[in-house]
């Protein structure tokens, strides 16, 4: 008889114990709560640029539309964007306005100084993006050195199993190829244990936050 490999063995175990569950040693545990505290939804907002700045993200709150198409303008004429990577289509009208250099083949978006993306979902209590394909295609998240996004303050929400319930939701089983969560701009500590920012995607990252509650006031 083939003896077993040790991969089957830890499977076998695996299996064993799902058949044979022991009864929970701490039944007065309460196993199904959220383990944080709510921060309820009038503070979203704050809690989301606290972290998203706290992870070197940089955070731009837009009262009105004016306001942030103003704000672009800004950051696109004083970091010198002349070339930006952008697929979507309002977003793509409004850099248009603003007479910006377009680009909008993945094949060329690491010649692109930028890409302008939306995104999918903010997580406040973590400061993270969460982005899909469907926004910049599978590159336009990666591949440029600054990564601006563009979102407004209905798509915030709490936690990373409020981001997961709301992509279920969106999409069902025809889920887009890529979802990426972003919590500042790329970094890693590789390299002699020194934090290095742009070593595997954008140097710097910036979210336009659209108040849609004003806007609708």
């Amino acid at each position: 008889m083939k003896e077993s490999t040790s991969k089957e063995k830890v499977l076998k175990n695996i299996r064993d114990a799902l058949v044979d569950r022991m009864p929970a040693p701490f039944i007065d545990v309460d196993v199904e709560s959220n383990l944080y505290n709510t921060t309820g939804e009038d503070f979203l907002e704050e809690s989301f640029a606290k972290a998203f700045i706290q992870a070197n993200g940089k955070f731009v709150f837009c009262p009105e539309v004016k306001e942030l198409a103003e704000s672009l303008q800004i950051l696109i004429n004083e970091a010198g964007l002349k070339k930006i990577y952008c697929i979507e289509d309002y977003l793509v009208a409004l850099l248009d306005s603003m007479g910006a250099e377009l680009e909008q083949n993945p094949e060329n978006v690491f010649s692109c100084h930028a890409s302008v993306t939306g995104c999918e979902v903010l997580i406040a209590r973590h400061g993270t993006i969460v982005c899909s394909s469907n926004n910049a295609g599978r590159k336009g998240i990666v591949a440029s050195p600054i990564h601006i996004v563009v979102a407004t303050s209905h798509q915030l929400v709490e936690s990373i199993a409020d981001a997961m319930q709301y992509i279920n939701e969106k999409y069902g089983k025809e889920k887009p190829s890529l979802i990426s969560f972003l919590t500042g701009p790329s970094r890693t500590a590789d390299i002699e244990k020194t934090l290095v920012y742009g070593a595997h995607g954008p140097k710097e990252v910036y979210l336009f936050l659209l108040d849609m509650n004003a806007t609708e006031s």
